[in-house]
């Protein structure tokens, strides 16, 4: 059995301004290939399939379009549960027309799914709150799924029976899932379980989240789900939230953050993305590889102060997406931000940094008998740490000045 994990998709998501559809179009274009290529049974996507709660129409399309694909016609199971960016009431709306393709949408917690079986073959077997086992068309093993959306306090509560503590979740979630494993999951099937939590080790460091990314420190009160929760029996545990390629921890079995397909903050910079492929058989994992996806534009990230070296570095990265650091004795003037916005089409930021000054800030007296632009220049430099106010700052200094005098 083959299966691919991906997760926080994130369709519709924007940086800054700039729409990052087409490049979506792409690299999951390059996650339908990789599918394909490798002859997968079945694909999880571990959510955030969408960036929000109300996708436009090309966001929706093109996850339902993608979706579609993976299913290969019935003859591949795809089961997508939602994250904190998503509807969980949207997720499941398309449920009885995907069920026909054999995909799979979980929405709440403790969601059942109805037994099916597709044309191609995909068929659910068992199923329970939170739990389903599949019989898929070219594999003698059962795939048996422990499946937990992300959920917000309330829900979790509704739907788990979760008190409001921080060690009440952790108990709740792990004997929910340890009640579904004696029950279900044994050494004839391949055991996952898929989630969208903050996970990490219990004692060991906490792993960070992008700058954008909506925190999950919270659910329940609880600041994560510790490794030690999940249950014995399951033989590789499918994360979604955080967007960096990482293996959490090894026991009870491999529990990984499978990574977003682009890097959606400038927090991501440089990071390669990646899908995992999950080969497995009755009782036992194989192996799992993680395959780096290609498509998209790379983020980066610079510090310069110099002009020309920075539009040096521009145009040598042409194709990325950049965040430009400036760093100078004086406020960045017109002419220079001109010069690098001309040189990148790509450039979301420009982030203008004044040198710090040796200078301390000072309490002098104010002599009054200066002009108004020298009171205005010494103004400045007890608010800047002796900086001195750029020659583009004061002509509209002056300009503000002219204007006041002839009125």
């Amino acid at each position: 059995m083959k299966i691919l994990h991906t997760a926080d998709w994130h369709i519709g998501k924007r940086l800054d301004n700039y729409s990052r559809l087409e490049e979506q179009r792409l690299v999951l274009d390059e996650i339908c290939v990789i599918a394909e290529q490798e002859k997968v049974d079945a694909v999880i996507v571990a959510g955030d399939l969408f960036d929000n709660f109300n996708p436009s129409s090309e966001a929706t399309e093109l996850l339902y379009s993608t979706l579609h694909r993976l299913s290969a016609n019935g003859s591949r199971a795809v089961v997508a549960i939602a994250g904190n960016h998503d509807s969980p009431e949207r997720i499941q709306v398309p449920d009885a027309l995907a069920k026909v393709c054999g995909i799979i949408f979980v929405g709440f917690p403790n969601t059942e799914i109805s037994p099916f079986c597709t044309q191609g073959k995909v068929e659910i077997i068992r199923s329970a709150k939170g739990f389903i086992e599949l019989s898929l068309p070219n594999s003698d093993v059962p795939l048996r799924i422990l499946h937990t959306p992300y959920a917000n306090e309330q829900r979790l509560k509704t739907f788990l029976g979760i008190e409001d503590s921080e060690e009440a979740l952790r108990i709740n979630l792990q004997n929910h899932w340890q009640e579904l494993a004696d029950l279900y999951l044994d050494n004839e099937g391949f055991n996952l379980l898929a989630t969208h939590l903050f996970v990490m080790q219990k004692g060991g460091p906490m792993p960070e989240e992008p700058d954008d990314e909506r925190p999950i420190l919270h659910i329940g009160g609880a600041q994560a789900i510790f490794t030690e929760n999940f249950p014995k029996q399951v033989h590789y545990v499918a994360l979604g939230h955080l967007h960096r390629y990482q293996v959490i921890d090894k026991n009870p079995a491999p529990v990984i953050y499978s990574s977003s397909p682009l890097a959606y903050s400038f927090s991501e910079a440089n990071q390669s993305k990646y899908v995992v492929l999950i080969e497995a058989e009755a009782g036992k994992l194989i192996s799992y590889r993680p395959i780096e996806l290609l498509r998209g534009k790379k983020l980066r990230r610079k510090n310069f102060d110099n002009i020309d070296d920075a539009i040096a570095w521009l145009h040598e990265h042409s194709d990325d997406l950049i965040e430009l650091t400036i760093v100078s004795d004086n406020y960045l003037e017109a002419a220079d931000k001109k010069r690098l916005t001309e040189a990148h089409s790509g450039i979301i930021q420009i982030i203008p940094q004044i040198k710090k000054s040796e200078l301390a800030e000072t309490s002098a007296e104010i002599d009054l008998s200066l002009s108004i632009e020298k009171l205005f220049l010494e103004y400045f430099k007890t608010k800047n740490k002796g900086q001195q106010p750029s020659e583009g700052l004061m002509e509209v200094f002056r300009e503000v000045l002219g204007t006041e005098e002839e009125s």
